[in-house]
């Protein structure tokens, strides 16, 4: 059980470093602009907060990853445990202030993963 709740942990992580990627480098790019279902004009517009939310993503996959390789168990636990919450909550806020879509793809992850992680 530990390992599959690792395993979702690291999905997470890398659920966060490819948002990292699509709102700092793919923003006004084809792809992102389909991802976010916004115009060329505002995607322009907002490509500077964009890559100031991406930039939060990463921090979050590095924070994933850091309780991932931390060498003390319990540490680590509370280390995947604060960023998974923090995970959700990102996720819960951006369904209720930007599109219901968020809770999907961004907090629900995370929530199965926190759950198991502390079943495991």
């Amino acid at each position: 059980m530990a390992v599959i709740a690792n395993i979702l942990v690291a999905v997470v992580a890398l659920l966060h470093a490819w948002f990292l990627v699509l709102e700092m480098f793919l923003w006004t790019k084809p792809l992102g602009l389909r991802t976010f279902r916004q115009s060329p004009e505002k995607a322009a517009q907002s490509a500077v907060l964009a890559a100031n939310q991406g930039l939060y993503n990463g921090f979050l996959a590095a924070g994933l990853l850091w309780g991932l390789a931390y060498p003390d168990p319990l540490a680590a636990l509370h280390i995947k445990t604060f960023f998974l919450a923090c995970v959700v909550v990102a996720g819960a806020y951006g369904a209720w202030s930007v599109s219901r879509r968020i809770l999907t793809i961004q907090a629900l992850p995370a929530a199965v993963a926190l759950i198991v992680l502390w079943l495991a």
